[in-house]
């Protein structure tokens, strides 16, 4: 049976997530946390702290919805960073949906670790399909993960539906810029295995048209720059390190790869930031 295109992206982030060469690739270099774009406060931070900062600023703009009682979904929840810091520092209960039955084997391993199996439920399944009644969450939260999505118009109207009255939508995003060429990150993308990037105004018209409201787009693409500079000079620091770690063909992408992040950004065809918005 064919795959449609969502079908499609979900079967490729199962595979890319999956293989024990990004795996370790995200452990190694990333610091196996929170495996996303980071805010920096200076260029050789290292990366895991900025990328905890990001989560630390997102969490900020749901604040007012989160505490004991309140119920947030992370879509796409990686090794579970994000989720185990609003559990532990808001005292909410959060669904961590996520394809990668690896990363969640890891992230439900790391919750029982640290007390926090309780509070986080860790879901194996297609953020395409959100296996939760209409209205059930205060807060959907998102890092990173919808560029792998096939659907996005589908994706939104699903985080859409989950919410509740007045819920929250926070989410990050790799995008490219609205003004970058069509195809300008074809070589770029490719060993995320994913087609193409939305664009920030993709987003807003997508969130208008849902009926979303208090739009907010806090543009934060500056750090981009920033980010694949230290992910690749970790990455070429520590490539010895790696070489016992991930495969010699995986660590020869990685080192081509990684370049071609930092000159797509300081070309500017890049985006990134913190899209905010509620449910009426």
């Amino acid at each position: 049976m064919s795959l449609d295109g969502a079908g499609r992206a979900s079967a490729a982030a199962a595979r890319y997530y999956g293989t024990s060469d990004v795996d370790a690739f995200y452990d190694t270099v990333w610091g196996g946390e929170d495996i996303h774009t980071g805010v920096y406060t200076h260029p050789h931070e290292p990366v895991a702290v900025a990328s905890r900062r990001t989560v630390e600023l997102a969490a900020t703009k749901v604040a007012d919805s989160l505490g004991p009682g309140s119920r947030v979904l992370d879509l796409g929840s990686g090794y579970g960073g994000p989720a185990r810091y609003l559990a532990s520092t808001f005292g909410c209960r959060v669904v961590a949906l996520n394809i990668s039955e690896a990363q969640n084997e890891r992230h439900r391993r790391t919750n029982a670790e640290r007390g926090l199996d309780a509070q986080i439920e860790v879901v194996t399944g297609s953020f395409q399909d959100i296996p939760c009644p209409d209205g059930h969450f205060d807060v959907v939260w998102s890092q990173e993960a919808f560029c792998h999505s096939g659907d996005r118009e589908g994706l939104l109207a699903e985080a859409a539906r989950v919410l509740t009255p007045q819920g929250h939508l926070v989410f990050t995003d790799l995008m490219a810029a609205d003004n970058a060429p069509p195809k300008a990150l074809r070589d770029v993308i490719a060993r995320l295995e994913v087609d193409d990037f939305a664009t920030p105004a993709f987003y807003r018209q997508q969130l208008t048209d849902l009926g979303l409201t208090s739009i907010d787009f806090d543009d934060r693409s500056d750090q981009m720059l920033t980010h694949y500079l230290r992910l690749t000079e970790e990455t070429q620091q520590r490539a010895r390190e790696l070489t016992d770690l991930i495969s010699p063909a995986y660590l020869e992408g990685l080192l081509n790869n990684l370049p071609l992040w930092v000159e797509a950004c300081r070309q500017g065809l890049t985006s990134w930031g913190i899209f905010h918005c509620r449910r009426p």
